[in-house]
């Protein structure tokens, strides 16, 4: 540690003062005719609405407001958008003229979508990359249009781990180098895990009132359970994927995380539904309820829904440890909620599925990434790359500031040696089949399961290869304050018996919190170490005396 002059300390605690106040600010300006718009519900902003008490354009105001306060620290915000408060000043504009719809679901509502999520508009879509920075999309993506449809604001793009996690298998989760390094809001030195995790950041921490997210692997449900909030990963075909940059198309789904599984689900109703552009929206269409999924909101959704848990391997590890103690009373809530719980089960192949090289996953998505990432620059109408290949060599062209010396792109170089969808491709994807088949299908089957219960983001590879809906809820914090959740998975189209379960859950245990600011800003060393700060004091002291010096040597000059 260098040594510390002594006449750098005298502005040293004002230094310290100003960090102070940067934690506070802005905590007298969250409440508008007696509503906190901070952790507030959809249901409380349209509420606010009706009552002429809140407008968009205040809401946008705030979070503009928090973004320019704590993304600093907590990189979730790649971009803002700059037309943000126009379409604020368009929502209140069409709320005064009475326009029908405009007092319910998302009209007015700000959200960020995560940043492979495409916009014809002013912001970018690059995965976090600098080689799709100023590429041009052709048209938003189908569920941005379903956003507009019904008046959310798209207030900017959220970060994410570079190019969903699929450029390198040592890049840390929710690293990109547009986005840099995403802090958990709870404690700043976990991980917020990823790849959604500006999304989950942003929720968590009121940057924004909703958010949308995606996931081919874990990507809505891990970052959810790290950041204590909700993440909704829809049945593979639910929702659209046109226009979002692919990692495979046979996983990929785009899906909400808010704050409150009712936030989640107003989020779901507005998104689901076919798209001409996305081919499996046809099929799995026929899952959509009649009058949508809100009316699956039930606090005694819990009764009679039978539930399943397995034991080995998602409650096997660190037996006395927090987290599972915390398990064992939800299971006590569920039951009293009315549940049935099937326990000690097993799901055959358990130890293949969750490996990713084993199952056939690993063989079938580098294939498939290769293939949908070449389409999607292809139709892209403007792009500085139009191929994997490209993009492999922008960064190598690059590599200082993408940091491929430090992180590789190893899933990208594994990608671009495959060569289609060969016998090797065709065994993977076979096997996977198979093992879904007579694994998790069986299971719920047999056993006449609504859904599995498991820790965390655990059985994300489980719903990933099958295309399998799952809803992950806060369930705790561990002696750290990090955070994590429970997640309830279900055969595809299961979604309005998992929404009534999670919602129930969530009623009975209303296990969580918001952020404490006032930590979070005081646990900055773990972000910026002391001696920068020092640094700086110095520099403002040094900065300080010159000015004093001029001063004096003028009033001298005077005299």
């Amino acid at each position: 540690m260098a040594a510390k002059s002594p006449s750098c300390f005298p502005l040293f605690p004002y230094l310290l003062l100003i960090l102070l106040s940067f934690a506070s600010f802005g905590s007298q300006t969250f409440s508008v005719h007696g509503l906190y718009i901070r952790e507030a519900t959809i249901s409380d902003l349209q509420q606010a609405f009706k009552q002429n008490q809140l407008t968009s354009r205040k809401i946008v105001e705030f979070y503009l407001q928090e973004i320019r306060r704590l993304n600093p620290v907590l990189n979730a915000v790649i971009e803002v958008n700059p037309d943000a408060l126009y379409q604020a000043d368009k929502a209140d504009y069409q709320r005064k003229s009475k326009c029908p719809g405009c007092y319910s679901g998302l009209h007015g509502i700000p959200i960020l979508l995560k940043d492979n999520i495409g916009t014809k508009d002013k912001l970018n879509t690059t995965a976090g990359s600098l080689a799709l920075l100023g590429s041009v999309v052709p048209r938003d993506a189908g569920v941005v249009s379903k956003l507009r449809s019904v008046g959310a604001i798209i207030l900017g793009k959220a970060s994410l781990s570079e190019w969903a996690q699929f450029r390198s298998l040592t890049a840390p989760a929710g690293w990109s180098v547009r986005g840099g390094q995403g802090k958990n809001p709870y404690v700043l030195s976990a991980t917020p895990c990823g790849s959604s995790s500006g999304p989950a950041i942003s929720a968590a921490a009121n940057l924004v009132a909703v958010s949308l997210g995606t996931e081919t692997d874990g990507s809505i449900l891990c970052p959810a359970s790290f950041n204590s909030v909700v993440g909704i990963k829809p049945t593979v075909g639910l929702t659209s994927r046109a226009g979002v940059i692919p990692v495979t198309p046979r996983q990929d789904t785009v899906g909400p995380i808010t704050r409150t599984v009712s936030d989640a689900v107003h989020v779901l109703d507005a998104i689901v539904g076919y798209d001409y552009n996305d081919q499996a929206t046809r099929e799995a269409s026929k899952y959509i309820p009649s009058g949508g999924y809100k009316q699956f909101l039930q606090a005694y959704g819990l009764e009679g829904k039978r539930l399943g848990i397995v034991r080995d391997p998602f409650f096997t590890s660190g037996s006395g440890s927090l987290q599972l103690q915390a398990f064992e009373k939800h299971f006590q809530t569920l039951k009293q909620g009315g549940a049935v719980l099937v326990d000690h089960l097993e799901i055959a192949n358990i130890d293949v599925i969750l490996n990713f090289n084993l199952s056939g996953e690993a063989t079938a998505s580098l294939a498939e990434f290769k293939l949908a990432l070449n389409a999607y620059l292809k139709d892209l109408v403007v792009s500085p790359v139009r191929s994997l290949a490209d993009v492999i060599a922008f960064n190598l062209k690059f590599s200082g500031v993408e940091l491929i010396k430090e992180f590789g792109q190893d899933i990208f170089l594994a990608a671009q040696a495959t060569n289609g969808i060969g016998n090797n491709e065709k065994a993977g994807l076979l096997n996977l089949a198979k093992v879904t088949k007579y694994g998790f299908e069986k299971l719920l089957t047999d056993n006449r399961l609504d859904a599995l219960v498991t820790p965390g983001s655990d059985v994300s590879p489980v719903l990933a290869i099958g295309g399998f809906p799952g809803i992950s809820v806060p369930a705790g914090y561990d002696k750290k304050g990090v955070p994590f959740g429970i997640t309830f998975g279900g055969l595809k189209g299961s979604e309005p018996k998992l929404i009534q379960i999670a919602y129930g859950f969530e009623q009975a245990t209303k296990v969580r919190k918001a952020p404490t600011f006032f930590a979070l800003i005081m646990n900055l060393e773990l972000a910026f170490n002391w001696d920068k700060i020092l640094i700086i004091s110095c520099l403002l002291e040094l900065e300080w005396e010159k000015s004093r010096t001029e001063e004096v040597g003028n009033m001298a000059e005077n005299e």
